[in-house]
């Protein structure tokens, strides 16, 4: 089981999260070339939002913006009783 999300390319062949055989980005320039606000926006309020936050996190550490793990995968902690 992979730890990136797999869209369904089926019915999404141009996908932004579509991966090869071998796990690599198929639009890796997509990811590259946008600017750290603008995939903090992305993953948090755009095409990233049905992914879970480990499949965000591996996203972000495959692209190399680990930096931004904290302020996009934030932690929902249950109340305390």
């Amino acid at each position: 089981m992979s730890q990136f999300y797999e869209p369904d390319l089926g019915t999404e062949p141009d996908n932004p999260f579509a991966r090869g055989e071998d796990d690599k980005l198929v639009r890796r320039s997509f990811w590259l070339d946008m600017s750290d606000q603008s995939l903090t926006l992305a993953m948090t309020r755009g095409i990233g939002i049905p992914l879970r936050a480990s499949e965000k996190r591996a996203h972000l550490i495959d692209i190399r913006r680990e930096h931004l793990i904290d302020e996009i995968c934030q932690e929902i902690l249950p109340p305390e009783d």
